[in-house]
């Protein structure tokens, strides 16, 4: 009896040290990241002002490629979408984001989504891209 007490016990125990140790590691940063690479200047991203209006991570962050599996669980958005992109893989760093035009993509259809509903979210390229960023 005591020994079947303290398995139930361990167990749940191991249970919850798993559970909170997958929602540790999914945790966003809480400094801004700065996305490098354009010749327009960095971006400085803020998970804590894009969170709220996503709702969840999976909005932004998608699953690994089974042609490019994930190295670390918050791995580098430019680990995969490189400028110009390697086969099989066809959309680069910036098509990640928008298009070359900014007319579509995941950042700037959000951000015109948002304004469209009175909210102030930048769409002009350098509201983002600031070479003091960088």
């Amino acid at each position: 009896m005591k020994i079947n007490r303290f398995l139930a016990v361990l167990l749940g125990s191991l249970t919850v040290i798993l559970a909170s140790a997958s929602l540790w590691a999914q945790q966003a940063p809480q400094e801004p990241i700065i996305l490098k690479g354009s010749p327009m200047g960095a971006v400085k991203f803020t998970h804590k002002t894009h969170t709220p209006v996503a709702g969840k991570c999976e909005i932004c962050h998608h699953a690994s490629k089974p042609q490019k599996p994930l190295k670390s669980p918050q791995e580098a958005c430019i680990d995969c979408h490189t400028t110009p992109a390697t086969p099989p893989i066809t959309r680069n760093l910036q098509g990640a984001f928008h298009t070359p035009t900014a007319s579509s993509g995941l950042c700037i259809d959000c951000h015109k989504k948002q304004n469209a509903a009175g909210k102030a979210a930048p769409v002009k390229c350098i509201e983002c891209h600031q070479k003091a960023n960088g």
